[in-house]
């Protein structure tokens, strides 16, 4: 007969066997839904994708950046997007998972534990370089991060690396091809395996490729614009002085810009999110930061954002000839905005538009610009092989097989070099832009009383560029040689969380983004 203490005894061990299984099958469940988040799921996986797999503990950030480094091994020898990685990743990921774990992030941002790419004109005060691409800055030591770059650290983010670009942000040689520098070498649209644009080729190319999650590109003009467009993602141009450039190796303060390249709507307003704001090293962000709305931009990602907002359709910008595809894949996208309930007012004149494009004064203003701008930046440098403008040219001539000197030359580096500050021709310039804005584009704005300007590809660029305005460019298709291209949402400073609605009601709407097919 068995006594009451062996029952208890047998009960207890029962009970313990069947905890310890549904334990075992638990840790199972979790370690395959972990392998189950395999190579192909974390293709496209947005940061609502990735937070949702780590709220169910399905993913960690270590997981997600070895994914990542393992993309970059396997296509940068190719695409050349990713300039450096930061020999600290994988600790910054263990750092992540380990607050998240404990329930103890130091942020609640959309970005903590999310990897991201900065332009190589960043600074960051780490193992990294900030170079532009340039041999002439390789190991130079920054006195901090950059605004930008400070902000999204205290989000959480993790510092991936640096994405390459078109050396010194293509303000170097007329003759340098898009997505060409020294260090890294020439970058590749993953789509066509050609052209990726320029400056912010490498931010552009590694998202597209799927070689990070998101990504911070620079525009003085169409350098956001351009390779988001020409790589089928979503590029934020944002108002002048929204982010902060400071700690950013510069062209132009009057136009310079740093936003995000992602590949989607909500990933890029996410990062917006986080680097809008205040900057005290960057005085143009204390008054700018009037136009941040309360709550932030997260809250304009509405579906139905078309409705009701006005259009405004010039159709210079429309004439791509005999291209079909491109012709038709526009008119049927701008009928789509008519179907989501915007009002297009069409046919519509800039009336001094071919005096933007055909006048000289933005580049007599930007050399002039450059040359102190970049001296001042030079200047505070903890160290670095070079101080000045004339250093680099030096440095050059110095290296002309590094820097291919014979091949791309450096003609605009010499154009700013023979520059004297801002005198009479500068002011000259910089009224004529003041007017050419004036008169052209807030003009049509304010008469038309449009919430944007529509305008295939990137070619509304130099408009934005050269009065400080934004512009949100989002995949729209392919043109009939399989080119990648975008539709732009321009407008007035301070306009973003309009363009933010009417970005997302689009891509909401078409849902055109693909990833590449890569073969190598």
């Amino acid at each position: 007969m068995t006594s009451v203490a062996t029952k208890k005894s047998q009960l207890s061990f029962c009970l313990f066997s069947s905890l310890l299984l549904i334990l075992l099958a638990t840790l199972s469940s979790a370690v395959q839904a972990i392998k189950g988040h395999g190579l192909s799921s974390l293709r496209e996986a947005t940061v609502q994708d990735i937070h949702l797999a780590f709220k169910q503990n399905r993913l960690t950030s270590r997981r997600l950046v070895e994914f990542y480094l393992k993309q970059i091994s396997r296509l940068n020898p190719v695409l050349k997007g990713v300039l450096e990685v930061n020999p600290d990743v994988l600790f910054q990921a263990d750092k992540a998972d380990h607050e998240r774990y404990t329930h103890a992030p130091i942020s609640l941002s959309p970005l903590h534990g999310i990897p991201i790419l900065l332009k190589d004109n960043i600074a960051t005060k780490d193992k990294l370089n900030t170079t532009a691409g340039s041999y002439a800055l390789l190991r130079s030591v920054v006195p901090r991060d950059s605004g930008v770059a400070a902000k999204l650290r205290k989000a959480g983010a993790i510092i991936l690396g640096k994405a390459s670009l078109t050396e010194w942000s293509a303000f170097r040689s007329n003759n340098a091809p898009n997505g060409w520098n020294g260090r890294g070498g020439q970058g590749q649209s993953p789509y066509t395996m050609g052209n990726p644009c320029g400056s912010s080729s490498g931010s552009a190319i590694s998202v597209a490729a799927n070689m990070v999650a998101v990504s911070v590109g620079t525009e003085t003009d169409g350098s956001i614009l351009c390779p988001s467009s020409k790589n089928l993602v979503v590029g934020i141009k944002p108002t002048v002085g929204l982010t902060s450039r400071a700690g950013v190796v510069p062209i132009s303060p009057r136009q310079d810009s740093v936003g995000p390249i992602c590949r989607t709507v909500s990933d890029a307003v996410y990062v917006l999110d986080v680097i809008a704001g205040i900057d005290y090293n960057d005085n143009a962000t204390i008054e700018t930061s009037r136009y941040i709305p309360k709550g932030g931009y997260a809250q304009f990602l509405k579906a139905d954002g078309l409705r009701g907002k006005r259009l405004g359709i010039v159709r210079d910008f429309y004439n791509y000839g005999s291209d079909t595809i491109f012709n038709r894949t526009v008119e049927q996208h701008l009928d789509t905005l008519r179907q989501r309930g915007a009002v297009l007012v069409d046919n519509l004149k800039i009336a001094n538009l071919a005096e933007y494009y055909s006048s000289s004064s933005e580049n007599t203003a930007l050399i002039a610009e450059f040359k102190i701008a970049l001296n001042a930046y030079l200047s505070e440098l903890v160290s670095s092989p070079i101080r000045s403008l004339a250093d680099a040219i030096a440095f050059n001539k110095e290296n002309p097989k590094l820097e291919r000197i014979d091949d791309y030359g450096q003609d605009i580096f010499i154009q700013a070099q023979a520059t004297n500050g801002i005198g009479k021709k500068e002011k000259a310039a910089l009224a004529n832009l003041a007017r050419l804005t004036r008169d052209g584009f807030l003009e049509l704005m304010k008469k038309k009383k449009l919430d944007a300007l529509v305008t295939p590809d990137y070619d509304v660029s130099t408009i934005l560029a050269v009065g400080g305005f934004p512009g949100i460019i989002v995949p729209a298709g392919f043109d009939s040689a399989g080119t990648p291209f975008g539709i732009c949402f321009g407008g007035v400073k301070g306009s973003e969380p309009k363009l933010i609605e009417i970005a997302y009601g689009f891509e909401q709407a078409t849902k055109i983004r693909k990833p590449p097919k890569i073969e190598v």
